[in-house]
Parts: structure tokens; sequence; C-alpha cells
């Protein structure tokens, strides 16, 4: 018999919590800046792209993902990609 436990789970269980999340029918722009996008905007468009977030049942899930992935880019479960890097430098 072969050895299952290894391999990776299929993709619709390892993206299904992605089905109820907030941020679904959302434009991407609201969570990734564009090229030279800085200061108050960018701290608007962050602060907006948080407030939803907030209110997202699978922000756990979404956080995680990120940090496991090492997302570089936009706002996930919460965190923009500073408090990302923040978070995995203390933990390495």
């Amino acid at each position: 018999m072969t050895a299952t436990e290894r391999l990776p789970k299929p993709t619709s269980e390892s993206w299904h919590w992605q089905l109820r999340a907030a941020c679904r029918d959302l434009r991407t722009a609201r969570f990734f800046h564009p090229d030279n996008e800085r200061g108050a905007r960018r701290a608007q468009r962050e602060r907006q792209a948080k407030a939803v977030c907030r209110r997202c049942p699978v922000i756990a899930q979404c956080r995680e993902h990120a940090l496991r992935s090492h997302e570089p880019y936009g706002v996930w479960g919460g965190l923009g990609e500073q408090e990302r890097r923040s978070l995995l430098r203390k933990a390495s």
C-alpha cells in the first residue's frame, strides 16, 4: 500500500477557505498597491483593505497562508507587507 500522507492535499481542500473570504468579490486593487504608490494614499488604501479583513470570517486562515508562503505583496489576513516581514524576521 502506498503512503499518501506526505502528498499535497487536493487544491480544493487547500484553498477552500477562500470561498468564504470577505474580499472574494472585491477588486484586488484595494489590497495590492499600484506602482509608485506612497505616503498618505498608500496608507489610506491599506487601512481600507484592513477594514475588510477585520470583518472577514477566514482572517486567520488568510494570515496563516500569507506567512507560510511568504507573500511579499499586498494586505493578507489584516497584515500589510511590512507587518508580515517583521513577524517573519522575529520568527526566524
